[in-house]
């Protein structure tokens, strides 16, 4: 297989791609930051509670 035909057939599938618009990239970023800080909120939550826990046991 030549390069053309490589570059054609890379050229071709690259047409099929469908690319997110504005508004979708903006809607999946806030759904990032919301869903990491409910889990970083989380986490912090168990470990207070955790330190707590082993510091009344330890005394």
């Amino acid at each position: 297989m030549n390069l053309g035909k490589h570059i054609q057939n890379a050229k071709l599938e690259l047409s099929k791609v469908i690319f997110p618009t504005k508004g979708q990239v903006k809607q999946a970023y806030i759904a990032v930051i919301v869903v990491v800080s409910v889990i970083a909120a989380f986490l912090a939550l168990v470990d207070l509670l955790m330190s707590s826990v082993v510091s009344a046991i330890l005394g």
